[in-house]
């Protein structure tokens, strides 16, 4: 074969490795909302991506490679939503970084919305072996994230992170986006001790 050819068929390979992929993890979405992560089999996925068991362990380690994946791709289309919106608020001239956190706040209560199935998924503690250090280490770094914008708040940023887990948690159960506009407008209110404590002037 030319290296024309070679390179003419490489591609075509790619993309075919890469529309199996993709099948796979839509049916393992599918499999693991349905049935959940323990019940769930390598055999239901191929079944649903009309696959083979080799293509699925071509592209996964197995069953747990495939939730974590999932999640991970979840996570990453999170990270872009909120960074957009806190870049937007930014951009629209705002300073406040508390606005700017709700700004980011919402986009991400509203990607769990839009994808409440996957979000419910990975908030039901059904997961593979040790998922639950791999989602408080995400939520260890989330936290980093909120530091990084209030700068030497550091129990500001304990009570903010935690109140948006558990918003997150309740919005996710019941769907319902006017609570998370009510508890975005409660968190919003939240201002540092030294703040509150603060004499007032005059």
């Amino acid at each position: 074969m030319s290296d024309a050819e070679n390179m003419a068929v490489q591609p075509r390979t790619s993309e075919r490795g890469a529309a199996t992929r993709s099948s796979l993890l839509a049916a393992a979405r599918q499999v693991f909302v349905s049935k959940g992560f323990a019940e769930a089999g390598v055999t239901d996925v191929v079944s649903m991506a009309q696959a083979s068991v080799g293509s699925l362990y071509h592209h996964f380690s197995g069953k747990a490679d495939l939730y974590l994946t999932l999640f991970e791709e979840f996570q990453a289309r999170q990270t872009q939503r909120t960074k957009q919106a806190a870049r937007s608020a930014r951009a629209d001239g705002e300073t406040d970084p508390m606005r700017v956190f709700i700004s980011a706040a919402r986009a991400y209560l509203d990607g769990c919305l839009e994808e409440r199935e996957l979000a419910e998924l990975f908030l039901r503690g059904d997961g593979p072996p040790g998922f639950e250090v791999v989602m408080r280490d995400r939520l260890r770094t989330w936290a980093q994230r909120n530091a990084a914008l209030f700068e030497d708040e550091s129990a500001l940023v304990v009570v903010v992170t935690g109140a948006l887990a558990a918003a997150v948690s309740e919005v996710v159960r019941t769907g319902d986006r006017a609570l998370a506009e009510e508890v975005l407008a409660i968190i919003g209110q939240i201002r540092p001790a030294t703040s509150a404590t603060a004499p007032a002037n005059g």
